[in-house]
């Protein structure tokens, strides 16, 4: 995912969001998915190319099973 695919994005919270605002966001494109810190929005992104955003959710839906 590409900072161009990133601009105008409409960004998405977590649905277990807490009334905190400590959560993170998430946007999917073309190329791959992204996500960010919800307090801090600017201060950077996670940025995974289709291939690792699969790999990513893999691990984190395996080590919940755990």
């Amino acid at each position: 995912m590409t900072v161009s695919d990133l601009e105008g994005a409409t960004w998405r919270k977590s649905s277990r969001s807490g009334a905190g605002n400590d959560c993170v966001e998430l946007v999917v494109g073309r190329s791959g998915a992204a996500v960010r810190d919800s307090k801090n929005p600017e201060a950077g992104r996670l940025a995974f190319a289709t291939s690792g955003w699969q790999s990513f959710l893999g691990l984190v839906k395996d080590s919940g099973s755990r």
